[in-house]
């Protein structure tokens, strides 16, 4: 299996984003993902659209906006011309016939569609929308703020939603040299990781112990 890493931007030190983004992209790093948070649906407010778009010409790898945001069909055009290449929407905020509908419309610009899951939300929500979408990524933690424990319990979903769906499956929340093993065993092959990068002296390193265990 293919094991893909996306650094969380979250982690990274904003007062020198641009340079921590291009080594980090430099250390080999597949996409970047970028947490959007609005103070309503999680505890915490981090970027908008403006900042995606200004760290567009600072790297060529893919953006993904993970869109922690109550009403994230209000934000979704936004942040494709902000420069998203991949945008994933929480299931606890949206319809399945919301999600059909702008999988339609996003694939038709060459857009990718995930759908993420809180740990509390059962893997069966996403089952029946699982033909239309891209990625599915499953929180190991509750969302709002990076640094957080993975929560173990969460690991067995991850092997649930393998069964069922064959696309990407990436996990966020706590992700390190010994919680991304657990996450690939059980079925994921993308692993979102902000603080365990970020913070490490050797990114490269960090980064290959993540993609090969």
């Amino acid at each position: 299996m293919n094991i893909k890493v996306a650094p969380s931007i979250l982690a990274a030190d904003y007062t020198r984003l641009a340079q921590d983004i291009r080594g980090v992209e430099q250390a080999g790093a597949d996409f970047w993902h970028i947490d959007i948070m609005d103070g309503h649906f999680v505890p915490n407010i981090t970027i908008g659209p403006g900042l995606v778009k200004s760290l567009r010409p600072v790297t060529r790898l893919p953006f993904e906006a993970h869109l922690m945001i109550s009403e994230p069909l209000k934000y979704i055009d936004k942040f494709v011309e902000a420069g998203a290449d991949i945008i994933t929407v929480h299931i606890e905020t949206i319809s399945e016939k919301d999600v059909r509908h702008q999988a339609r419309l996003l694939h038709g610009k060459g857009i990718k569609l995930a759908v993420a899951l809180n740990p509390a939300t059962k893997a069966a929500k996403i089952k029946n929308i699982c033909d239309c979408i891209d990625m599915v990524l499953v929180m190991t933690v509750n969302p709002g703020f990076g640094g957080q424990k993975f929560m173990a319990e969460v690991v067995g979903k991850i092997t649930q939603i393998r069964s069922f769906f064959k696309g990407d499956i990436a996990v966020d929340g706590g992700i390190d040299a010994l919680t991304g093993p657990l996450a690939i065993k059980a079925g994921a092959n993308i692993l979102a990781a902000g603080t365990y990068i970020f913070k490490a002296k050797n990114k490269r390193k960090a980064i290959e112990r993540l993609r090969h265990g």
